[in-house]
């Protein structure tokens, strides 16, 4: 096992046991509902992370974009960069898998960083376009709202902090993902 392989299993690993995350299909905690059905074809392809309440390798992201990639009816390969720290810092890679959970619409998923935890994701908002999603943890610890191109419609990002505090968020730990991408695609 490669060192840089071994610090970033040990990074997210703590992460995890810090923010106390439950395992995937763990005990109920006052469950954040999902959209009732998520189209996992539509849903795949690259997100970019437009703002979050970040977990701690995320706080100094810039250029964050997520991308789905389904293995198989139930399985997401799933990559996860972002440049650390400015514009032209270094870039940073995660590939954690997810799994859907059996019925419930496609729209829970367990991320797993570090075998054998899966963290909790929920999709709790994602627009009938498929350009817009949020998604949320029970927890209401993190919260990533993502979109297709690397900038939102003010009025849709008003609608949606008025949602997440309707579901319990507080925005006041809400992170902006700087984006800038000068005629670059993302990866």
């Amino acid at each position: 096992m490669n060192t840089v392989f071994k610090r970033s299993a040990i990074a997210l690993s703590a992460l995890v046991l810090m923010s106390g995350c439950a395992s995937f299909g763990g005990a109920d905690r006052s469950e954040i509902e999902t959209v009732s059905r998520v189209d996992l074809d539509r849903f795949m392809g690259r997100w970019y992370v437009i703002a979050h309440i970040p977990t701690f390798i995320e706080t100094k992201a810039y250029n964050a974009v997520e991308a789905y990639e389904r293995r198989d009816a139930d399985t997401i390969d799933t990559t996860f960069s972002f440049n650390k720290g400015g514009f032209d810092g270094k870039l940073k890679t995660y590939t954690p898998v997810a799994t859907v959970r059996p019925d419930t619409g496609d729209a829970v998923w367990g991320m797993q960083f570090v075998w054998p935890i899966k963290a909790e994701y929920r999709v709790i908002w994602v627009d009938d376009a498929y350009a817009v999603t949020v998604i949320g943890r029970s927890k209401r610890d993190y919260v990533w709202i993502m979109a297709r191109e690397p900038e939102l419609d003010a009025d849709v990002r008003t609608e949606i902090d008025q949602f997440l505090v309707a579901q319990g968020y507080d925005l006041s730990k809400m992170r902006e993902v700087p984006q800038r991408w000068d005629g670059r695609d993302a990866p």
